[in-house]
């Protein structure tokens, strides 16, 4: 009578001990809570309808608010895309990081991202991108398995703005695509652009949302959220998902005379949506939580909430234990924009948020209480001073304590076609090497940010064909900033585009006096000449661009077309070859090289170029017949007539 019940007791315990080899073995675990990051681009958090915005039209991401909790004082160190994604995946202050902005850096392989410690820890990691702002070339790709940023940047700028960025459902979709081959753990990150300027939502939003087409961009957001959970739900994968939705900055909407973001640190582009939804069995007892949190803070967060402990070299601290209903004490917030100093050298601006008060170090300061002025519209540094001090002091003791020897970005070549679809999509970027000219360090933002906004105007215009407007805009802003070098560098370019070269070399000219190492307007300024026909010029020029930003493999194709039209032909095939040794996917450098090898006699070094530029780019018709010429040459018609009958053709690889 008893055996069997031996025998099922022995079963019993050797069922919980392998339920315990399961539960404790490092790595790759059913038990392990999947994480999906949504960041929400330039969504402000009082536009969300459970941060009390009653016109919002967001009923899913109000619903993982219910299921979770959210942040009602949620603050981005730094209101710019690229350097507050750097924050979250990181941890870390831009001091650290070395990423304050478009400025040619990029973040560094060996710094630890969320992505790399998940990766470790055994999960599949994927990411899908909706706008250039963070192409792989900035580093954000660090640590997935998956990164899918692929924005064209071969066709001409003028047909192909739109395509600089992807709306929420195709994120969306190709982002569940990749989960449907996923085992878990996983960690995802959908990054949801929609809600940046120009406000545009599709059908119903646009019509529904006429009055106000921000809310309406970020109704569609939502709904692209819901598409999200829908997914989870159904493959039984909600439950045990840790989900995170935050804003990585807001958005100006005319507030301090701003339209949009990155120049100021006030509330209206600090202020974000921070949404946590535990995992199953990490309930949180607070649904709301009122104490302050840095988005330097999410990184420490996500990983104790996993019951990961954070590497060495993260400045944020852990809010998990709020998530429990704790209170730890709340910690200073950083804040900063160095747009104003780096693409116009105007002041920077930092800020410490302590408690209800915000100073903000300027050359005019700046100090608020937020408690009673949150739209911060009262300065009340004159009436203030002692406790303006206060926090200036503290300001410096907190940049003294997160800012290391050495900054731990990369430094890196802005290529011109990326520095141009930022600024299509409303970025200045315009610190592409070198310093932007004459020092103002005392020049306070505040009292340029009408000429920012006619700026941006004009950069907005040229970016889409209206030279006549854009150049008309920037002379009225150079009688205001005469010596500006984005303003006389933006002109060279609007000149180039009207083939005005006469007058594009002179503006790009100022510009170098203005400062000699600028490495795209030395690049631009020897297209210029080449354009004019000063191709000895040019080649000077271009060889200048190469020094600057050994990178840019565009600057090397062209010194190649002038190098051959002053007839310098084996100079010509060294700087076609170096343009496809720097991007060995660059099909046009591919085809130059070949041409030129063809021309030079020398059939055999010439037909592997030929076939790879067909590769790269087999609709070119003019690719193949350059590659149907060379094997015509050494006698194979019959490879000859197949790829000019079929695009792609030619010997298999």
């Amino acid at each position: 009578m008893q055996l069997p019940l031996l025998t099922s007791l022995r079963r019993w315990c050797l069922l919980a001990w392998v339920c315990l080899v399961l539960l404790v073995e490092p790595g790759f675990s059913a038990a392990q809570p999947n994480v999906v990051l949504i960041s929400l681009d330039t969504v402000r958090a009082d536009h969300i309808g459970a941060y009390g915005y009653k016109p919002a039209r967001t009923p899913n991401i109000d619903r993982v608010a219910a299921e979770g909790v959210h942040f009602e004082r949620a603050y981005t160190p730094v209101p710019i895309t690229l350097p507050a994604h750097a924050v979250l995946m990181t941890g870390t202050y831009p001091m650290r990081s070395g990423m304050h902005d478009f400025s040619g850096n990029r973040l560094n392989p060996e710094q630890p991202t969320l992505a790399s410690l998940l990766r470790k820890q055994g999960y599949a990691t994927g990411a899908v991108i909706g706008a250039a702002v963070l192409d792989g070339r900035f580093g954000m790709d660090s640590g997935f398995d998956f990164y899918y940023d692929e924005f064209d940047f071969n066709r001409l700028l003028e047909t192909n703005l739109d395509a600089m960025e992807r709306t929420g459902n195709v994120v969306v979709d190709r982002g569940l695509e990749w989960l449907k081959q996923q085992k878990p753990p996983f960690f995802l990150w959908l990054h949801l652009y929609d809600a940046h300027h120009p406000y545009v939502p599709p059908s119903p939003y646009k019509e529904q949302f006429q009055a106000n087409p921000y809310d309406g961009e970020i109704a569609f957001m939502d709904e692209q959220v819901g598409r999200v959970l829908a997914a989870l739900r159904k493959g039984k994968l909600y439950d045990n998902t840790l989900l995170v939705l935050v804003g990585d900055h807001g958005e100006g909407l005319g507030e301090h005379g701003e339209k949009t973001h990155g120049f100021f640190i006030y509330n209206s582009t600090l202020h974000v949506p921070l949404i946590i939804k535990p995992a199953a069995g990490q309930a949180a007892r607070k649904k709301v939580i009122a104490q302050t949190i840095s988005l330097v803070d999410l990184l420490p967060t996500v990983l104790e909430a996993l019951g990961q402990p954070a590497p060495p070299g993260i400045q944020g601290r852990s809010q998990a234990a709020a998530l429990k209903g704790e209170a730890p004490a709340p910690d200073d917030l950083y804040a900063e924009s160095f747009l104003p100093k780096l693409h116009f050298n105007w002041s920077e601006l930092r800020a410490i948020q302590s408690g209800r008060y915000r100073f903000i170090e300027a050359p005019k300061p700046e100090l608020y209480d937020l408690s009673k002025d949150p739209g911060e519209t009262k300065n009340l540094f004159a009436e203030r001073k002692a406790l303006s001090e206060e926090l200036r002091a503290r300001l410096k003791s907190l940049i003294t304590k997160h800012t290391p020897d050495k900054e731990l970005a990369q430094k890196t070549g802005l290529d011109p076609a990326l520095a141009q679809r930022l600024q299509a999509l409303g970025y200045a970027a315009f610190s592409g090497g070198g310093e932007s000219g004459r020092t103002q360090s005392a020049v306070d933002p505040k009292d340029r940010i009408v000429l920012y906004e006619l700026f941006a105007e004009a950069m907005n215009d040229s970016q889409h064909g209206r030279f006549t407007d854009s150049i008309g805009k920037l002379n009225r802003a150079m009688k205001v900033e005469p010596d500006s070098v984005p303003m006389h560098y933006l002109q060279g370019l609007n000149y180039y585009r009207t083939r005005d070269y006469t007058q594009a070399v002179a503006e790009l000219r100022h510009v170098l006096e203005l400062s000699p190492d600028y490495t795209l307007a030395v690049y631009h300024l020897g297209l210029a000449y080449a354009q004019a026909g000063d191709f000895a010029q040019a080649a000077q020029h271009l060889t200048r661009a190469l020094e600057l930003d050994p990178t840019n493999f565009s600057a090397a194709f062209n010194l190649g077309v002038a190098q051959m039209r002053l007839g310098k032909m084996a100079e010509s095939v060294n700087s076609f070859r170096r343009s496809v040794t720097i991007n060995p996917g660059y099909a046009e450098g591919h085809r130059a090289l070949g041409e030129m090898l063809l021309y030079l006699g020398k059939v055999d070094e010439a037909l592997p170029e030929l076939r790879e530029a067909v590769r790269l780019a087999p609709d070119d018709a003019n690719t193949r017949m350059s590659l149907a010429k060379g094997l015509r040459a050494k006698g194979l018609e019959a490879e000859a007539q197949e790829v000019m009958r079929n695009p792609g053709g030619g010997r298999p690889e």
